[in-house]
């Protein structure tokens, strides 16, 4: 197979990444951004990108230069041709996405593969006004996307064999894990890590404070507490998603929206990006003396999540484990977490989480049926 041509179009920090992945793996790629100061500056800050990991002993200068050479920047949309994966890293808007693609279209060959990096749309419905919807998927990469080793390769129904195929081959051939998903609300990570942060939200609304809990998941292993990740992130991109989630799924209790997170992101403390957040610039103190407590509630609400969605979606534990791992440097997978702990534990902090839940809570914690068996030791 010939190396095929990539084009990124959106040239933020996600698509210069996405566009950075593939040139160095050695496609031709063509980028473009419909705001001129993103085109013209692109190639001086991929340049410097790329200089701080020569600095670093990470990369050869020769393979700096190569990567370098492989992109090419334009402001016109019939440079894209010669493509066969056109990936999308534009604005979360679904009318803006449709409209791109619907002029990409008019530009690259009838068997050209469609992709959008979206995280919290339909992949379908961005696909649904192309003339050849079958060729649209979905490719999600995780930010810093030259780093992160997870993309979500998300296959909507009716999407062609071939499209899968090539978006798979030429991701994983770039040296990524690449694990394929319906088009669900939340993909694989978004819709499974909800409880590490909703979870914390709960505690918090019962008075427990940000350093507690997110000391307790350090002392879990976890590289950051639920608060510490929300601060980094940005409450209003994770309020966001959840509010996307919540609506999907007909507002279920599982996927509530927290007033304290609501109000966070109504005064401006959006965390690092704004220099104050639930706990920045702070740092947690001491973990608790009931840290195993904390950490045992929310490793069992994400295994129940990532139950629920194994059950519905046909994805393995294994799938499920590495997806989080991966996408959000978790020490484990929400099934191995519950394997530690023991499926019985799991379901009697679940069933004792339920009897105790607040009204506008109740239902959260209900135990899939599916949980049992695929949390069994």
């Amino acid at each position: 197979m010939t190396t095929p041509v990539i084009a990124v179009l959106g040239l933020g920090t996600m698509g210069l990444g996405i566009a950075q992945l593939y040139a160095q793996a050695g496609h031709e790629v063509i980028a473009s951004d419909a705001v001129a100061t993103a085109r013209d500056t692109a190639k001086d800050r991929l340049a410097a990108a790329l200089d701080a990991r020569v600095k670093a002993g990470k990369l050869a200068q020769a393979e700096r230069d190569a990567t370098l050479a492989n992109l090419t920047v334009t402001a016109d949309l019939s440079s894209l041709k010669d493509a066969r994966l056109v990936i999308e890293a534009v604005i979360e808007d679904l009318a803006i996405k449709q409209a791109l693609f619907a002029e990409v279209e008019r530009h690259v060959a009838a068997d050209a593969v469609l992709a959008t990096n979206t995280s919290s749309l339909s992949v379908a419905a961005i696909m649904a006004r192309l003339a050849h919807p079958a060729r649209g998927i979905g490719l999600h990469f995780f930010n810093p996307a030259p780093v992160m080793k997870l993309v979500e390769l998300v296959v909507p129904d009716g999407a062609s064999a071939a499209a899968v195929e090539l978006a798979r081959h030429v991701t994983e051939a770039a040296g990524k894990t690449v694990i394929a998903c319906r088009d669900t609300p939340g993909f694989i990570v978004n819709r499974c890590a909800r409880p590490y942060y909703g979870e914390a939200l709960a505690m918090l609304e019962e008075g427990r404070s940000a350093s507690d809990i997110d000391a307790a998941m350090l002392k879990a292993g976890y590289r950051l507490g639920p608060f510490s990740l929300v601060d980094l992130i940005g409450a209003d991109i994770n309020l966001a998603a959840t509010r996307g989630l919540s609506q999907a799924m007909a507002g279920h209790p599982r996927y509530h929206v927290f007033r304290a997170l609501a109000v966070q992101v109504e005064q401006g403390h959006l965390g690092r990006k704004s220099g104050q957040g639930f706990l920045h610039p702070a740092t947690p103190g001491e973990a608790p003396a009931d840290w195993q407590d904390i950490a045992l509630r929310i490793e069992a609400t994400l295994a129940n999540e990532a139950a629920f969605l194994a059950a519905q979606s046909g994805l393995t534990p294994q799938d499920i484990d590495t997806a989080l791992k991966l996408g959000l440097n978790f020490p484990r997978g929400p099934f191995e977490s519950a394997r530690l702990h023991g499926s019985g534990k799991v379901i009697a902090t679940l069933e004792a989480l339920e009897a105790a839940a607040p009204a506008h809570l109740k239902g959260r914690y209900t135990p899939s049926p599916a949980l049992a068996a695929l949390t069994a030791a």
